[in-house]
């Protein structure tokens, strides 16, 4: 069983490399944003990208830096196949990962220009900011000293692989074959 950790930019393609997993590799996917989703409507919060921030550091405080995604592995490991777990965004995450066998962590990235038009594209629930708002969301998601909130800066220093995104879908395609076939040789 591999596990893979995906952490990343916003909007930098990594919803597109779960997608080709699930597709082309037969990847199970546990992603964060739903884990969160289904406690922000149990609080009755609306679903957007500051209630996801408060509420994610909200469980981490309570419960442990790693708790959401031990939650997602937890889940992973009892289906004993291949996962993929989107979207890592505190240090404290990768440490418990990396205590686990056959986990690789991969970072995505893009200039923040083609990540916004991105984000424009997909009009998920957390994306409907201008410009300044994204900047100001990605910054604040960059860089933390508490270990309970979002550190994506660190996460993907730490990444096994990191993809810059800034080509082609088939770029990427490449990208993933590529490190694909490194992690099995690995593992």
């Amino acid at each position: 069983m591999i596990i893979l950790g995906i952490t990343g930019t916003i909007g930098a393609g990594k919803g597109t490399v779960v997608d080709y997993l699930i597709k082309n590799k037969s990847f199970k996917h546990y992603a964060v944003r739903d884990f969160l989703t289904k406690e922000i409507l149990s609080r009755g919060m609306p679903v957007n990208r500051d209630t996801m921030v408060v509420v994610a550091n909200d469980l981490r405080k309570k419960n442990g830096a790693a708790f959401i995604i031990e939650k997602l592995y937890e889940e992973a490991s009892k289906n004993n196949s291949n996962a993929v777990i989107e979207s890592i965004r505190t240090p404290g995450e990768i440490d418990l990962l990396n205590t686990k066998p056959s986990f690789f962590l991969l970072a995505v990235d893009a200039k923040p220009e083609v990540r916004y038009q991105r984000i424009k594209q997909r009009r998920s629930e957390t994306d409907h900011v201008d410009f300044k708002t994204f900047l100001e969301n990605e910054k604040r998601e960059m860089h933390a000293k508490d270990p309970y909130k979002q550190n994506l800066s660190a996460c993907i220093k730490r990444a096994d692989y990191v993809f810059n995104n800034d080509g082609s879908l088939q770029d990427l395609f490449n990208k993933i074959e590529s490190f694909y076939s490194k992690i099995v040789q690995k593992n």
